[in-house]
């Protein structure tokens, strides 16, 4: 199978169209699949169920399902950003597998606390720097 560039199957497309109003519709279904990819992610890699991570972000079970629909409110994009990266960090360095345990983990470097509980706290930031922090090699040589 030949993968085609963006551009080309983007112009296709637009030939193909029967009005730009489909087109534009079509762009927000592509945008919000865009979106919503980093909360499946973050779900499937911690082991989360929905209701475990709309407590996460501090919102209804059914808030967090829209997010997941329509994508993230412009104003949870930074906790989203945060938590993605440290979600990514994570799958570059762990087998897959292990990321749930890990994440529930108490951790001497965050007081005692696991990266679940920062993140329940709504320290999204936090979690992206102490998942930085583990893999920081210069720590262990020091």
């Amino acid at each position: 199978m030949t993968v085609r560039s963006p551009t080309a199957v983007a112009a296709d497309l637009a030939a193909q169209a029967p009005d730009p109003a489909w087109l534009r519709a079509l762009a927000d279904a592509l945008d919000r699949r865009v979106r919503t990819q980093p909360l499946e992610r973050f779900m499937t890699l911690w082991d989360l169920s929905r209701s475990e991570a709309a407590r996460v972000f501090g919102v209804s079970r059914q808030a967090f399902s829209k997010w997941l629909t329509q994508g993230v409110p412009p104003g949870r994009a930074p906790a989203v950003a945060a938590l993605a990266a440290a979600t990514d960090q994570l799958d570059r360095r762990l087998k897959r597998e292990r990321i749930p345990a890990v994440v529930r983990r108490p951790a001497r470097m965050l007081a005692g606390r696991s990266l679940l509980e920062l993140a329940h706290q709504g320290r999204y930031e936090a979690v992206r720097d102490a998942v930085e922090a583990m893999f920081d090699l210069r720590r262990v040589q020091a």
